[in-house]
């Protein structure tokens, strides 16, 4: 599956502006030529589900265009499977949008990449889920999707397209992360996102590393960062806490965005032009075909909820490190909502769950509001 990324958004979340949308993943399709066991939308090679035509992605491109001019991340499944993909990624260029694509890399060839370049894609982030082609295959669920991953990437940066290698931790690759971002470095690569695991999807079948697990690795990547052992912008994804990690370990935040910026700077749209606060939360915000996108951006009453920490409940409405954090909400209401996974798609609905409920899987005992992180 391609289509779990995120780029790199600079903003504290404290500045008059902070709720204007600085980067949007627009899933572009259901159709996948990879089987990968962690896919949120249950992506395959099957036909297309009243996925948003050319027409009305160009409609939804010019209603975000009146809001803001994001970065517009277009993602799956596997969006080079969209006969229309160079046109809308052109068309929202030319709108004033920084376009760039989330992909298993196995189609980009040396001529696609070129292709990307001309049509105005400026990132591309690949995933990368092992250092072994083997390991890498049986994850991903195809012989050679390693190979062609890499090779995905030397095009890429043949053509100076930025790639960023995005890998998300599991209980068989805990271990060779360190390995995945020394191979991202050598190949070129300019960014390092480490996912964790968020219960959605084909995701829920999946099994969890513990929370002390995801300290361990979130204190030991930034150390890494804290050193300068590899010159990638890395960031831990659907891990919040990095934040209050990271503050506690001095290092400087400005970095880094806030630990969830979903609902604040950050939204989904998926294939049939819902939108969700991010991609493993599928709550209904609205539908881009039925409402603007300004405003169910602006009006939706789940986001405005998003927007105040002092609304999270349990140890996260009281921890001083909430307003840098935020908790994982995605995986708050995962856990509370009792979602009916059927087959393991996971199509956005009505509200089931406690989007606002703690951080289930964050150990940190918060100290209270008196010495809150600004």
């Amino acid at each position: 599956m391609s289509g779990n990324h995120t780029y790199s958004v600079r903003d504290s979340g404290t500045s008059p502006k902070r709720f204007i949308p600085r980067l949007i993943s627009w899933n572009m399709t259901f159709r996948c030529n990879l089987r990968c066991p962690h896919c949120y939308i249950d992506a395959s090679e099957g036909a297309a589900r009243n996925e948003l035509s050319t027409e009305e992605g160009q409609m939804l491109i010019d209603q975000i265009a009146e809001v803001s001019k994001p970065i517009l991340i277009l993602s799956g499944g596997e969006p080079l499977l969209r006969d229309d993909v160079y046109e809308l990624a052109s068309y929202a260029t030319k709108k004033g949008l920084t376009v760039a694509m989330g992909t298993n890399g196995t189609l980009i060839t040396d001529s696609v990449a070129s292709d990307l370049k001309a049509h105005g894609v400026k990132a591309v982030a690949i995933s990368l889920d092992s250092s072994s082609p083997e390991r890498h295959d049986a994850f991903r669920g195809v012989e050679g999707a390693w190979r062609d991953a890499m090779n995905g990437i030397a095009a890429c940066v043949s053509q100076g397209i930025d790639v960023q290698v995005n890998t998300t931790v599991t209980q068989q690759n805990y271990d060779e992360i360190d390995d995945i971002m020394a191979l991202a470095e050598r190949e070129g690569a300019k960014a390092f996102h480490l996912f964790f695991l968020v219960p959605t999807g084909r995701g829920v079948e999946i099994e969890d590393i513990s929370a002390d697990m995801y300290e361990r690795m979130i204190t030991d990547v930034l150390d890494k960062v804290a050193k300068a052992q590899y010159n990638l912008d890395v960031r831990p994804v659907c891990a919040p806490q990095f934040m209050r990690i990271a503050s506690q370990m001095g290092l400087n935040l400005e970095r880094w965005s806030r630990g969830c910026i979903a609902g604040l700077a950050y939204c989904r749209v998926y294939p049939t032009g819902e939108v969700t606060p991010c991609p493993y939360l599928p709550i209904k915000l609205g539908n881009v075909r039925e409402t603007h996108f300004k405003d169910i951006w602006f009006q939706s009453p789940v986001l405005k909820a998003f927007r105040d920490p002092d609304n999270l409940g349990g140890k996260c409405g009281i921890c001083e490190y909430r307003t840098i954090c935020g908790g994982c909400r995605a995986r708050a209401y995962g856990l509370t909502s009792f979602m009916d996974f059927c087959g393991g798609l996971h199509e956005p609905e009505d509200l089931k769950g406690d989007y606002l409920a703690e951080e289930p899987w964050c150990p940190y005992i918060p100290q209270g509001d008196a010495n809150t992180i600004l």
